[in-house]
């Protein structure tokens, strides 16, 4: 959990500022299609990362 917590926030501390323009005075920007796949690629991440760690034995 505290994997996906760290993925998601990853993602939305550089994807959404880059799509959203703020860097745009540097050539940074994001075209928001390319940051909805993105968004939808973070989502998939999250959720396969959670199947996988489902499988994993987590008694220490």
């Amino acid at each position: 959990m505290i994997q996906n917590l760290w993925w998601a926030a990853g993602y939305n501390v550089f994807a959404i500022p880059l799509a959203a323009g703020v860097f745009a005075r540097w050539g940074l920007l994001l075209a928001p299609a390319f940051a909805a796949v993105l968004m939808s690629a973070s989502t998939v991440i999250v959720a396969l990362n959670a199947q996988l760690l489902r499988r994993t034995d987590m008694a220490r």
